[in-house]
């Protein structure tokens, strides 16, 4: 009797970690066009105003068939970008976010700001967070939220790599994925995610390209991937 408590109470605990795994994806924020305008055209970013909408999007749906049809995702959208870029192309962005949030039946919470996306993160449970994938824009050091919707060419909201111990790192499981869709943070931010959070963190190393996206295909990277 005492073994098969024992197993019972064994079994209970995997399926309980089983059925609380989630899914965290970020996406940050597009760039105002009246700044992208003055760019060359070469140099210019966020064409498309849906580039990391539609990659976490792509991303859903590989999660969906690969944990399941009912896998919790959650998902943490820098509000203020996608607001901003709504009043100047004229349309209502975050309404559409909030849309395609409940018809994927996901878990969305909006974030502005460093401190937001930090508190969003550490409120998961312990040992949930089986991956992590952040979509927009960055650079070797820091998840940029937004850029461009303030001020041209600048962020205002981020994730640096100094902001990354104060991310609990019991809200990962042991085995966690986690990779940043942003140019260049596999220069860096990798190995400062590593030391901080304890899991291995994958970026790009150089540029990663959203021209895809829009044919239904993940971001390119055009310096291949680290960890």
């Amino acid at each position: 009797m005492r073994l098969f408590a024992r197993l019972a109470a064994l079994l209970f605990l995997l399926f309980s970690g089983i059925a609380s795994a989630e899914h965290v994806i970020v996406s940050g924020g597009p760039s105002l066009k009246k700044w992208e305008h003055l760019r060359v055209p070469d140099d210019q970013h966020d064409r498309w105003w849906a580039n990391f909408i539609r990659a976490a999007t792509l991303r859903m749906a590989e999660i969906r068939q690969a944990y399941g049809p009912d896998a919790p995702i959650v998902w943490m959208v820098h509000q203020k970008s996608y607001q901003a870029r709504g009043r100047e192309d004229g349309k209502p962005y975050t309404t559409w976010i909030n849309e395609q949030a409940a018809k994927r039946r996901v878990t969305l919470i909006w974030v502005n700001s460093t401190g937001d996306l930090i508190r969003a993160i550490n409120s998961r449970p312990r040992g949930s967070i089986q991956t992590f994938d952040y979509f927009g824009h960055s650079n070797r050091h820091a998840f940029m939220l937004d850029y461009g919707s303030e001020i041209m060419a600048a962020s205002t909201s981020w994730l640096h790599e100094r902001d990354l111990p104060k991310i609990k790192s019991s809200v990962f499981s042991k085995n966690a994925y986690c990779k940043s869709w942003g140019c260049h943070t596999g220069e860096s931010m990798t190995k400062v995610w590593r030391n901080a959070v304890g899991i291995p963190l994958e970026g790009a190393k150089g540029k990663t390209l959203y021209t895809s996206v829009g044919q239904g295909k993940m971001p390119l990277v055009d310096g291949g991937w680290a960890r």
